[in-house]
């Protein structure tokens, strides 16, 4: 089956390729035609998940999925959020991000926090979504050189090591686009 991951970021799609399997044909915005900056005007991930999703079926009449997924801190009351990409600036830089998230944690005892994505699926105009979770905690400190975005700094429940100490597989079968990614899976194979 082949679908339009509604993304220009490699190692989001390297991921999700991983995840999804052979089975699925992923192709990204970019070798559909679409330049343009897909907006997210919402206050939740769902919502900007459906908008994403939607545009691109909208505008390109093409089956898709789009992902938003955020990092929820508990001391900073859900920062950053629905705006984890540019929590450090308009630049979307991670390290931007973490450097703004450690510096408002300092001083901060309560260290929980969690991950939370949402999948919406346009297929043939009909939408559906899923979602996953994962709970743990803020390392203040970076460690780890795998993956992308806040993994040097978060730790899963159950572990001592972040995200980004782990391998992909590791992390994937752990992290919440995983868990996401496994209904998405599961359900366009019982198609």
């Amino acid at each position: 089956m082949k679908l339009c991951f509604a993304t220009n970021n490699a190692h989001k799609l390297e991921e999700i390729q991983d995840l999804l399997g052979d089975s699925f044909l992923l192709t990204t915005l970019r070798e559909i035609g679409c330049d343009e900056e897909i907006p997210e005007t919402h206050d939740t991930i769902p919502e900007n998940s459906f908008e994403k999703a939607e545009y691109v079926w909208k505008n390109y009449n093409i089956n898709c999925f789009a992902d938003d997924s955020g990092l929820e801190v508990d001391a900073l009351n859900g920062e950053p959020g629905v705006h984890s990409a540019y929590y450090g600036g308009p630049e979307r830089d991670a390290n931007a991000n973490m450097d703004m998230l450690l510096k408002n944690m300092e001083g901060k005892e309560n260290l929980t926090a969690r991950f939370i994505c949402v999948i919406t699926l346009f297929l043939d105009g009909e939408y559906r979504q899923f979602d996953g979770v994962i709970e743990g905690s803020i390392s203040m400190e970076k460690r780890g050189s795998q993956g992308f975005g806040y993994n040097p700094i978060f730790i899963p429940e159950g572990h001592n090591r972040t995200f980004a100490e782990m391998t992909m597989q590791e992390k994937s079968e752990l992290s919440h686009r995983g868990r996401a990614f496994e209904k998405l899976k599961q359900y366009l194979l019982s198609l």
